[in-house]
């Protein structure tokens, strides 16, 4: 499970309201019949037009400066392991979302009139889609980049051969473009992986955006707090403030655990992701300490995420060496971390 959360970005390319967003999480509906389509839902309808969601959330930004950020994207990117679990992909996603967000509302460590926030207390709105497509830092486009760069000067050669007519080299250069594609060390469907191609099986996951405001338009409730669960005091009087971050992406865990009878292993753990960037050291100490079939598994889940693997296993603690793990952090620590606010 990977969940981010980002801010509403802002500046002179990006829209202060929430339309251009909004419109973005529509695309996989062009073309679609509408018994086909995706719709926005809450906490207690499903379905939503994107018009009443950019009415809603753009109608809910009492005092925010035109600097802060109106409201803060969630994504919720489900293992391959994690939806294989699910019987219905829409339907138990849309039921894990309004689990999942009453752990988001219980991580605020804050009170509206004197009360812990509760789930009709913000607002919120969730679609889910269906594909995902490889990205420039996907680790597969990544390693493929070599043979990319040498198949582009070989068409760029091409080009300047045709316009001498020198069949017999072109031939030749394309019979090495030919051998590239299928020596690149990723492919998919028998292709080599390219930036933008569809990501191939399930690859549902949930887009959600949440306002700044809570659903009375006046308190401000934000992920993005800088500071942990803590009280200070305001005017004379003790202010609870902050977002436990990591208690929220711990109890997602364990409400889809709960929700959907997950086993879950150790190496798509949040603890497990957070030790292995922050003390790598007991990260692989605790890989090592696994039952035999389940360190299997966490070894085919680590070499499928892309992480390098070392050339032996470590078999002691004196062979936790330091600079190995430095090596494997420095590839993976980006794609590993579970919130672009910071871990």
């Amino acid at each position: 499970m990977y969940i981010t959360i980002t801010p509403q970005k802002l500046g002179g390319n990006y829209s202060q309201g929430s339309g251009d967003f909004v419109g973005y999480l529509e695309k996989e509906n062009e073309g679609l019949e509408p018994s086909e389509m995706e719709h926005f839902f809450n906490q207690y309808d499903d379905q939503i037009s994107a018009e009443d969601v950019v009415k809603d959330i753009d109608g809910n930004t009492a005092k925010l400066k035109k600097t802060e950020p109106k409201f803060y994207s969630i994504t919720v990117s489900p293992s391959k392991y994690e939806l294989n679990r699910l019987q219905d992909s829409r339907e138990d996603l849309k039921k894990y979302t309004r689990e999942l967000m009453k752990d988001y509302v219980a991580s605020f460590n804050r009170e509206i009139n004197g009360r812990p926030i509760r789930i009709e207390d913000i607002k919120y709105y969730a679609k889910i889609e269906h594909q995902r497509s490889f990205k420039g830092t996907d680790w597969q486009i990544k390693e493929n980049q070599p043979y990319a760069t040498q198949i582009l000067q070989l068409k760029n050669e091409i080009r300047k051969l045709k316009t001498q007519e020198r069949e017999g080299e072109i031939k030749s250069l394309q019979r090495k473009i030919s051998k590239l594609e299928r020596e690149a060390p990723h492919q998919q469907n028998g292709q080599r992986i390219v930036q933008g191609m569809p990501k191939a099986g399930n690859q549902s996951h949930i887009h959600i955006i949440v306002s700044r405001k809570d659903a009375s338009n006046t308190f401000s409730l934000s992920p993005g707090s800088k500071h942990k669960a803590s009280e200070v005091e305001m005017h004379g009087k003790k202010v609870k403030r902050g977002f436990d971050r990591d208690g929220f992406f711990q109890r997602a865990e364990k409400t889809f655990d709960k929700t959907f009878g997950y086993q879950r292993n150790f190496a798509e753990t949040y603890k497990a992701r957070k030790d292995f960037i922050k003390n790598p050291k007991v990260y692989f100490a605790s890989l090592m300490k696994l039952p035999t079939n389940e360190k299997a598994i966490a070894f085919k889940m680590i070499k499928e995420s892309g992480v390098p693997m070392l050339p032996s296993i470590p078999v002691s603690q004196a062979q936790l060496a330091m600079k190995a793990f430095n090596r494997l952090r420095r590839g993976v620590e980006v794609a590993t971390k579970s919130s672009s606010i910071g871990i």
